[in-house]
C-alpha cells in the first residue's frame, strides 16, 4: 500500500502555536478534512531554513499569507471577514480569479443577499452607530514615501489628489501594526500643517468607518468592509475585491474621482463573500475545500 501525501503546512510563529493547540478554527478543520482523506499533515514554522526546504520535501505544501515555493504549493489567506477564505496559487491578490470574475448582481436574490449582509452588519457593528458625518476616512497602510508596484500611485501622492479632487475634510489613521520612519510623520505632519481639510486621527477604525461619508485607501481591507455599511470606495492600488469600488488603477484619477451610481452593496457581499470563498464555519466547508484542493491539481 502507498504511503499516504504529506501536506506540509508553514505559518508564523503565533499562528503555529494556535493551530498546534487547536485553537485555529480554520486550519482544524481543514487538517481533519485532509486527514479524513487519507493525507498526513506536517506543520513547520515559516523560516528561510524551511522555505529553501521545502521545494525538495515530497508531497504539497499550504502557506499562509505568503507566497508558494513551488510547483505543488498553495497560499490560504481570510477573504477579510468572518470565517471565509481562500486558498490559491499565487499571493497577489489582485492576481486572484475573484479579482478577474465578472460581477453580475442581476444574477443574485436581492432578498438573500439582504439577509446576509443584515448579518454581518449586525455581528460587526451591533454597537456602531452608521451615519454620515460628511468625511472621508482615509486608512492608510505601509511605506509611505513612494509608489509600490501594485499602487497606481504613491500614498502621499493619494492624499495630494484626494485633497484636489474632493472638498470634505479627510481623516487618515495609521495602521496599528506598521512601524513608520520619521521621515513619513514628518511628511504627514507638513500636510496637516498645509492643507486644514487633512487631519491624522487615532479614533477606532471601525467609529470612522460608521460615520465616513467615503474611503480612499490604497487597497485597505477596511474599505471592503465599508461595503458592508453601504460606503462608497476609491482605491488607488490593485486588489481583488476592486469590482465595486471606483479603482484608479483600473479607470484613472478622473473616473474615480466623478460621480458614481450606488454599488450593488449587499449582493456584492454575498458574491464575494458566500458564493466564490470557503466558509469555515459552514457544514459543508470539508467538501468546498476538497474540490478546491482538486481544482488546483492535488490528488485529494
Amino acid at each position: 500500500m502507498p504511503a499516504p501525501e504529506t501536506l506540509w503546512i508553514y505559518l508564523d510563529e503565533p499562528t503555529l502555536h494556535r493551530v498546534e493547540r487547536a485553537e485555529h478554527h480554520f486550519f482544524k478543520r481543514l487538517i481533519g478534512a485532509v486527514e479524513a482523506a487519507g493525507w498526513q499533515v506536517a506543520l513547520r514554522e515559516s523560516t528561510l531554513a524551511e522555505e529553501a526546504a521545502a521545494p525538495e520535501r515530497p508531497g504539497y505544501a499550504l502557506y499562509h499569507m505568503e507566497a508558494p515555493t513551488h510547483a505543488r504549493a498553495l497560499t490560504c489567506r481570510r477573504a477579510y471577514i468572518g470565517a471565509f477564505w481562500r486558498i490559491e496559487a499565487q499571493a497577489e491578490r489582485w492576481e486572484w480569479p475573484i479579482a478577474r470574475a465578472e460581477f453580475r448582481p442581476e444574477e443574485l436574490d436581492a432578498r438573500r443577499a439582504e439577509n446576509f449582509a443584515n448579518y454581518w452588519r449586525k455581528r460587526l457593528y451591533s454597537g456602531a452607530n452608521p451615519g454620515d458625518d460628511g468625511f472621508i476616512f482615509l486608512p492608510l497602510q505601509g511605506r509611505l514615501l513612494g509608489p509600490r508596484g501594485f499602487q497606481a500611485l504613491g500614498p502621499l501622492e493619494m492624499i495630494a489628489e484626494t485633497l484636489a479632487r474632493t472638498d470634505l475634510p479627510i481623516r487618515a489613521r495609521l495602521h496599528p501594526r506598521e512601524s513608520y520612519l520619521p521621515e513619513e510623520l514628518d511628511a504627514l505632519a507638513e500636510i496637516a500643517a498645509r492643507e486644514p481639510r487633512f487631519t491624522l486621527v487615532s479614533a477606532p477604525a471601525r467609529d470612522l468607518l460608521a460615520r465616513c461619508r467615503m474611503v480612499v485607501t490604497q487597497n485597505s481591507s477596511l474599505a471592503f468592509e465599508g461595503f458592508l455599511l453601504h460606503k462608497p470606495a476609491i482605491v488607488f492600488a490593485q486588489i481583488d475585491f476592486h469590482h465595486i469600488a471606483r479603482s484608479v488603477p483600473r479607470d484613472g484619477l478622473e473616473a474615480a474621482f466623478s460621480p458614481a451610481p450606488v454599488p450593488e452593496f449587499d449582493r456584492y457581499m454575498l458574491w464575494f463573500l458566500k458564493e466564490t470563498a470557503l466558509n469555515a464555519g459552514a457544514p459543508e466547508f470539508e467538501a468546498q475545500l476538497l474540490l478546491r484542493l482538486r481544482a488546483a491539481g492535488w490528488p485529494i
